[in-house]
């Protein structure tokens, strides 16, 4: 008896290669209009963007930084896998394959319409994906067929061939081998092409930034070589924590942008990046935390950045008569957030940022600009790729994350972290060095760090230097630990006297709360 599962799996394999074809042509045509467009992407964003939170905060959760990576590998094995049944559909009719392959192009079309920014020229890499996917599918069909021009089954048709069926058989496996390729090879090229185009086009612009009117005090030597294991004072901008909701990184010329001030202000005003950089700029050391950061988590990282105060760019466009109570800010994509604007011309030194770390920001961060408003968390004061800021109401407009429940008031709540030693770390009996970070942003910065162990008092630690109140601090504690599993806790205080809560909470709506608690074996 003859099988036909070898045929049934070849087939598939011919849906998934077609499918290939047309992605790696797509993301290439992607790479020079807007990467956001591709259609892996944009089914991607479109996930994100229908995700119950608590499914996204599982997620952030459990893959952390990678969980970006994790979304694209799985819209891709979906679409690989639905790929592959049209290929198999193809082998009975054609028609039907190949009507698979575009119905797939056709969801991340319309995923890449629903995008806030999109327009017209988005729809190319998914016709690109949709052409070329179809046709390389009709090509394996025709090459197969051609190699088996009897049925399958069909043994009159098999005994008519005769001797030659041997010949043409190895013909038309090398044919078809020759086929698949040189479609290996387009699909290869297309996403490497792509990739390469994308790379380069998100190099750095060589932008000089102008001296700060208003420079930070030189920031103090950290314990970085006192303490191993500690966080470094000053995060590296390569190892600065990002979350957002963008699957690739915007590629904006400095050249071509503006930030327009629009809304209930006296007058709308738009600059141009030229025309920022003229402007007083300030120099602030900030600690930035996204709100999605659990207890103990990674999302946090300490900078300086360099900006316009906001509170000068809004008297640009005059505010004092405004009835609005929302500072709505959007991105170059469409992406909306909202600040409260008492919080934001509170004084505090809320700034729009063109540079980190004496660098212009890097894109994965915002360039050319973002906001930067200290003590509240990134969801709603830290806008990347920063293109209006509109002064509205709450009642009248609603930002992203408002739309999705999470607070519209939200500051950074007191919390330390044990970086040092490690959860669930052997250790040997003897001096033991704890060590990490605290954070009490507008509260008057970290005026304490206490360390308990079993449950037992709590013991002051050593502050490491002080970066100011917006700035996170370094503390360590030398404990002589005896053999035996033991339990390390640890709490800050602020500068006004509260001190961190042990209540429990997750990050949904407004951040997590609760102690940073670990466990150690001792021998």
């Amino acid at each position: 008896m003859r099988t036909h599962h070898p045929r049934t799996l070849r087939w598939a394999g011919h849906g998934v290669l077609a499918t290939l074809v047309g992605i790696g042509l797509a993301h290439l045509t992607a790479a020079l209009t807007d990467p956001a467009a591709s259609p892996v992407l944009a089914v991607g964003s479109t996930v994100i963007d229908l995700t119950p939170t608590p499914m996204k905060e599982w997620a952030i959760r459990t893959f952390g930084s990678a969980d970006k990576a994790v979304l694209v590998g799985s819209v891709l094995t979906g679409a690989l896998a639905l790929a592959a049944l049209a290929g198999v559909a193809a082998r009975r009719r054609l028609v039907v394959g190949a009507g698979v392959l575009v119905a797939l192009v056709g969801v991340a079309a319309l995923a890449a319409l629903r995008r806030p920014a999109a327009g017209p020229s988005d729809l190319a890499p998914s016709l690109v994906a949709a052409v070329a996917g179809a046709t390389a599918l009709c090509l394996l069909a025709r090459v197969e067929r051609t190699r088996r021009p009897a049925h399958d089954g069909d043994a009159r048709a098999d005994r008519a061939a005769g001797a030659d069926r041997a010949g043409g058989a190895e013909g038309g496996r090398r044919a078809l081998l020759l086929t698949v390729t040189a479609l290996g090879a387009v699909a290869a090229l297309g996403g490497l092409g792509g990739r390469l185009v994308s790379s380069l086009r998100a190099r750095p612009e060589d932008v000089t930034l102008p001296p700060p009117a208003d420079p930070a005090p030189a920031l103090p030597r950290g314990l970085d070589d006192q303490v191993p294991g500690i966080t470094r004072f000053r995060t590296p901008n390569r190892d600065f924590y990002r979350v957002d909701t963008r699957l690739d990184v915007p590629v904006v010329s400095a050249d071509d942008w503006t930030l327009t001030i629009d809304g209930d202000v006296d007058r709308s005003v738009t600059l141009d990046f030229d025309e920022l950089l003229a402007l007083p700029m300030i120099e602030r050391d900030i600690t930035l935390t996204c709100v999605s950061n659990s207890v103990g988590g990674p999302y946090v990282g300490g900078a300086r950045w360099l900006g316009v105060r906001l509170a000068d760019l809004l008297d640009l466009a005059g505010i004092g008569r405004t009835r609005a109570d929302q500072l709505l800010s959007t991105d170059v994509a469409g992406m909306t957030i909202s600040t409260p604007l008492r919080l934001a011309t509170d004084g505090r030194d809320a700034l729009v940022a063109v540079g980190m770390n004496g660098e212009p920001l890097p894109r994965a961060h915002g360039f050319p600009a973002r906001l930067v408003v200290p003590g509240l968390y990134g969801f709603i004061g830290a806008t990347k790729w920063l293109r209006r800021l509109t002064l509205t109401t709450y009642a009248e407009r609603e930002a992203y994350w408002t739309e999705r429940g999470w607070a519209t008031d939200a500051p950074i709540k007191i919390s330390a972290r044990i970086d040092t030693p490690r959860a669930l770390a052997e250790l040997d009996a003897g001096e033991v060095v704890i060590g990490g970070i605290a954070w009490a942003q507008e509260r008057g910065g970290v005026a304490a760090v206490q360390v308990r162990v079993d449950g037992g008092p709590w013991v002051d630690a050593r502050l490491g230097p002080d970066g100011g109140d917006d700035y996170w601090r370094q503390w360590f504690h030398r404990w002589t630990a005896a053999p035996g599993s033991h339990r390390i806790a640890v709490r800050a205080v602020a500068g006004d006297g509260q001190t961190q809560t042990a209540d429990r909470t997750e990050p949904f709506p407004d951040g997590a709360s609760g102690l940073h608690e670990l466990l150690v074996r001792v021998s």
